[in-house]
């Protein structure tokens, strides 16, 4: 975990296993998302990995020897820590290499993802006679078109980092060099906004797929509040003078 201005970044970095996640991982992954929300020099977090995995998904071999993988003492954080570990601040996966089962799970509970060239994404639970728990029969419907997803699904067969970004499963694949720059550049455009905005943007988004249309009136009743939050904030105030006097915001995420 390290601190690259106000971008924290998050490395799996157990290569020898292909950066499978046990109870260890999990829990300080989980550990350095509750620092990074509680932080306010965080404003964004980037995940990545070492060696030719991003993360091959839960630890088999702990699994098999009777360990739970969970974070210590947090099962609600979720697999690996993160997949139902909520903050309000933005999550980009840069995805080094293969992102299988959890791995793959992880990505799909980010918010947004760089992936390499050589990396490629999987549910191979089936093939191993379990279920894509950590959240990937949920979420990935939801990126990906849905006969694709449920191919994915019920064949336990990957796809690669082209198709991922053709389906919108990523956002961008650049050559493996430029992973972790490409990653925190977009961080870094997304910390140069308002951060009080871009929390509650984030925040918006994820509750709006609580209802069934983006015609309810409780969803815009919902966004009406929001937005009315922003306006009336320091951030809010400090971004149209700015504009009106030509010169850079300075933010104070209030």
């Amino acid at each position: 975990m390290t601190l690259d201005q106000s971008v924290l970044v998050i490395t799996l970095n157990r290569p020898e296993a292909l950066n499978a996640v046990d109870a260890g991982v999990g829990a300080a992954v989980g550990e350095a998302l509750e620092l990074a929300r509680t932080d306010e020099r965080v404003r964004v977090v980037v995940v990545t990995g070492t060696g030719r995995a991003f993360c091959a998904g839960m630890d088999l071999k702990a699994h098999a020897r009777g360990e739970d993988v969970a974070a210590t003492g947090h099962p609600e954080w979720g697999f690996a820590g993160l997949t139902q570990h909520l903050i309000d601040k933005p999550v980009i996966a840069a995805v080094n290499g293969l992102a299988l089962g959890g791995g793959c799970e992880i990505v799909l509970a980010c918010d947004l993802a760089v992936a390499s060239t050589v990396a490629s994404f999987g549910l191979p639970e089936v093939k191993r006679g379990l279920l894509a728990g950590g959240g990937g029969i949920i979420r990935l419907p939801r990126l990906l078109p849905r006969r694709v997803a449920t191919e994915m699904i019920l064949t336990g067969e990957p796809i690669s980092a082209a198709d991922a970004l053709r389906y919108g499963l990523v956002n961008r694949v650049v050559p493996p060099g430029q992973l972790l720059a490409q990653a925190l550049e977009l961080a870094r455009v997304i910390c140069a906004n308002g951060p009080l905005a871009i929390r509650t943007s984030k925040r918006l988004l994820t509750e709006s797929f609580r209802y069934g249309s983006d015609w309810d009136d409780e969803v815009w009743h919902l966004n009406d509040q929001v937005v009315a939050e922003v306006l009336a904030s320091d951030d809010g105030r400090e971004g149209a003078l700015a504009f009106a006097q030509k010169r850079p915001p300075v933010w104070t995420g209030r």
